[in-house]
């Protein structure tokens, strides 16, 4: 077992990338590529890497690094860790007034998820194993992956690109007009191979009676799921309902957070696909704990990610130590804050991705070529 470590010196790090084509979902546009990674150091020099959600708002990003350093810092520099998970746990507990006062659970939460990210790191570089294998023995070296982030009217070239850099399976975002959706996932469908997938988004856009016509609609499309077509916050009537009426297997979860509310939705059963996000709620600890709980109940376990390098490598390690079951969830929209950190094509073979054999995470230090859309860098020493 690991000894403890002391925390000596926290970093935050803010990048913004130009693009030339926006990334859509049915409630908003990303016009530049964000992210907020955040490094851990202990008194012997030894560091973890986590990343913190920063997607939206559109200015969340900066917000996120400062709450970490000025709001979070206090309670961690100094502090002795007997476990990589106790830091989740602590945090959360400690920081509990203060997300209270100020009405911000979310961003204290993901914070807290990227910093217990970099403690599992951490602990896992300091034992000499690759993060998947320190938190399971047996984990498997290469997960099954989906290229996502695919608005249903760039499928045509998105997919086939995608197909090209390996993957055999595809998610696509609706949510934006009923016709032109139903028509190109009819179109997506028809052009897949033999032994390809397909999965749909509409990123909270409907209601039920509007998700069950276009449910009804593709029905004989194949889709493997259709991930939250209505609000995630609406009555578990609705959704019960959904579930109920709806010929397509119901996915969710990137906007659950909290143990007790990811036991509620495996036990509900009304998603059979539970994705949390580990930038989001959680990181490595929270996460793990969720997904084997939705596995437990007889749901499929996808760890849910769209952002940066280091929070996609972690969520590779997430799932093989889930057991490798579920689908990692691929962005191949352009965005060099991924790509640096090892492109998809050069990590995809026979449909899935392939984890490095590195101690922890696998990440040494933030790629050069990145350090250009660096917006922010903030450190505190204990």
């Amino acid at each position: 077992m690991t000894a403890p470590v002391r925390i000596a010196r926290l970093a935050a790090e803010v990048f913004r990338v130009p693009i030339d084509r926006p990334v859509e979902t049915s409630f908003g546009v990303m016009r530049d590529r964000p992210a907020v990674f955040v490094r851990l150091e202990d008194t012997d020099g030894a560091f973890g890497w986590g990343e913190v959600f920063a997607n939206w708002p559109a200015a969340g990003a900066e917000h996120r690094a400062r709450l970490v350093m000025e709001d979070i810092a206090d309670l961690l520099l100094g502090r002795e860790i007997a476990r990589p998970g106790d830091l989740f746990h602590v945090l959360t507990a400690e920081t509990r007034i203060r997300a209270l006062q100020c009405g911000e659970w979310g961003p204290f939460a993901q914070g807290i998820a990227g910093l217990d990210t970099a403690a599992q790191d951490l602990f896992a570089r300091r034992a000499g194993t690759p993060l998947h294998r320190h938190l399971r023995t047996d984990a498997p070296g290469a997960v099954p992956a989906y290229a996502s982030g695919i608005k249903i009217a760039d499928a045509p070239e998105a997919i086939p690109a995608a197909r090209a850099a390996g993957f055999t399976a595809f998610k696509v975002k609706v949510g934006f007009d009923m016709d032109a959706d139903v028509a190109g996932i009819r179109a997506a469908a028809a052009a897949l191979a033999p032994g390809e997938r397909l999965f749909a988004d509409a990123n909270q856009a409907w209601d039920v009676r509007t998700a069950l016509d276009f449910a009804g609609q593709v029905a004989a499309c194949g889709l493997g799921w259709l991930e939250e077509p209505i609000p995630a916050d609406a009555p578990d009537a609705d959704w019960a309902r959904l579930a109920g009426d709806c010929p397509i297997p119901l996915a969710g979860g990137e906007n659950i957070a909290g143990r007790a509310a990811f036991a509620r939705a495996a036990e509900a059963g009304h998603l059979a696909v539970i994705q949390p996000d580990l930038a989001k709620w959680g990181g490595v600890t929270g996460c793990l704990g969720a997904m084997r709980a939705a596995i437990g109940a007889g749901r499929l376990a996808c760890p849910h990610f769209l952002g940066g390098g280091v929070g996609l490598a972690a969520s590779a390690h997430l799932l093989a130590a889930a057991g490798g079951a579920g689908l990692l969830e691929v962005d191949v929209n352009p965005n060099p804050l991924r790509d640096a950190f090892g492109a998809p094509g050069a990590r995809m073979r026979d449909g899935c991705w392939q984890i490095p054999d590195l101690h922890g995470l696998g990440i040494e230090a933030l790629p050069e070529e990145i350090l250009r859309y660096r917006t922010l860098s903030l450190v505190r020493p204990a």
